[in-house]
């Protein structure tokens, strides 16, 4: 395979903060390159110098061996880079013909020439199997679809290098397996595809090579089929993580928390199962089957219209979250950026907006009550942060998620949910959330623990409650625990 794409002493500088020092990216024709690295590495900004979105300050970059000046998105665009971000940046009122063409119309006396364009649009979809119309809204299709209708509009304005930035954080194992294909045919269009992703099981299916990244700097680049995942996660921290899975023997046989029968007559149609003291007890299933709703009627933010929620012995009705935390039932919400976080606000404010009256007397409030807390959680959990008052949305996305668990174990006494704890966060971030949460289980707290990855669940979990469809179709001991009968019930309605 030919060079493609050369990226060589790539320096990028932000106020106080040097983000790229000499970093350099080789890809070839046809071949899948992934990027590894820690959140805060600089995959992201290296990806946006490639864009356009930044300006680096040094170093150069050649596609076909010819050196570009890529200064802005059009400029990318005009060298054939592409940039598919993880948040879709799709029009959804829009038809997916008028998105795949969207800044590239073909007009003639000022209008758009609708019926020609719909025909190609139609022709680039059935050419890569997709059951869609071109003339659909784009709000109407998945999530898996926008994303490919997104590769799609790459390919038609000639991109030759697309980056996918973490392109499966939303899709199911089906969806997965589409996507893949869709690459494999891009490979052999000669197509060169930079794939970010912290599944390191993706990149040994689908990567070729790997480029490691390291605060700010290019560390290494390896041959996937060549090295093994401990070597990968040593060149990603700096050090060798001696055990990535922290698991203890912790649950209690006193159950409490017991769900039974619970529906809400559409998500979830008839979800049963208990929870332990002290136990880490994972959901498993595949996307539709009603896992995170189950979460939601537990918190209160979902009302069942059957079903009955015991906490010790005793029947509860929860009809908002105000009534869970109330019964010490906290929850960490799949999406962190839109439901669990104030973005525009600091760390300290989103730590603490559940127990201010903690920090309140009468009419006098305690700053330095609320800072020692502050202060121990941000310590507690290794949160890189330059001060409590820094704004969330400029943190890492692990350490966007560690403030947000913090937040709650502030206010949470008895039941912790989790519903996709580590997803978009690196190898470290990983491996320091797993310790925290059987920790959390060893000290009395009881977890409920939903995720799309399956290592993660067998190797945390004392048991697995699976769904299908909104029904739970059984519940596995630890020591039944592999992915195949996971699997197995994630795909049956039959209630085991």
């Amino acid at each position: 395979m030919s060079e493609l794409l050369e990226m060589k002493h790539i320096c990028k500088r932000f106020p106080g903060v040097k983000a790229l020092d000499d970093v350099q990216l080789t890809v070839k024709a046809g071949e899948v390159h992934a990027l590894l690295g820690e959140n805060g590495a600089g995959k992201s900004t290296l990806i946006k110098v490639l864009g356009g979105i930044y300006t680096k300050d040094e170093g150069e970059i050649h596609i076909d061996g010819k050196q570009v000046d890529i200064h802005d998105v059009e400029s990318a665009r005009a060298n054939g880079v592409s940039v598919i971000h993880q948040e879709l940046m799709s029009v959804p009122y829009l038809s997916v013909a008028e998105n795949i063409f969207l800044g590239q119309e073909e007009t003639k006396s000022g209008f758009v020439k609708k019926v020609q364009q719909n025909k190609r649009a139609q022709e680039i979809l059935d050419e890569y199997e997709m059951d869609v119309r071109a003339g659909q809204l784009l709000g109407e299709l998945t999530i898996a679809q926008q994303q490919m209708v997104e590769i799609i509009r790459a390919i038609s304005f000639g991109a030759r290098i697309i980056v996918m930035d973490e392109p499966t954080s939303s899709l199911s194992t089906k969806e997965v397996d589409i996507l893949f294909d869709t690459v494999r045919k891009l490979k052999e269009r000669k197509i060169g595809i930079i794939y970010i992703s912290h599944r390191m099981a993706e990149l040994d299916e689908i990567a070729d090579r790997i480029t490691i990244m390291r605060d700010g700097q290019y560390i290494d680049t390896v041959v996937t089929s060549e090295t093994p995942r401990e070597r990968l996660v040593a060149l990603m921290v700096g050090r060798e993580l001696s055990s990535y899975y922290t698991k203890t023997d912790t649950a209690t046989e006193e159950v409490i928390l017991e769900a039974e029968h619970l529906s809400d007559g559409k998500d979830v149609l008839d979800a049963s199962f208990n929870l332990r003291r002290g136990e880490i007890l994972g959901f498993s299933g595949l996307v539709g089957a009603g896992r995170s709703e189950t979460m939601k009627i537990l918190f209160g933010l979902q009302k069942p219209i059957s079903g009955t929620i015991r906490l010790n012995g005793e029947e509860v009705k929860i009809s908002d979250p105000q009534e869970a935390i109330r019964l010490g039932i906290g929850m960490v919400p799949e999406d962190r950026k839109d439901l669990g976080l104030f973005q525009e606000s600091s760390v300290r404010f989103n730590m603490t907006i559940d127990v201010l009256k903690q920090f309140i007397k009468g009419i006098s409030y305690s700053r330095a009550k609320e800072m020692r807390l502050v202060d121990e959680y941000i310590k507690k959990m290794s949160i890189k942060v330059a001060s409590p008052e820094q704004l969330v949305s400029g943190l890492s996305g692990g350490n966007q998620q560690k403030v947000l668990i913090s937040r709650w174990l502030m206010c949470t006494e008895k039941i912790l949910i989790l519903d996709e704890p580590t997803r978009g966060v690196d190898v470290k971030t990983k491996a320091e959330i797993y310790y925290l949460i059987n920790e959390l289980a060893a000290n009395g707290l009881s977890i409920i623990m939903v995720s799309s990855e399956l290592p993660e669940l067998i190797n945390m979990s004392d048991r697995v409650v699976v769904m299908c469809h909104g029904r739970t179709t059984g519940i596995l001991d630890r020591a039944e625990l592999d992915q195949e009968k996971i699997m197995t019930l994630a795909t049956t309605d039959i209630v085991a």
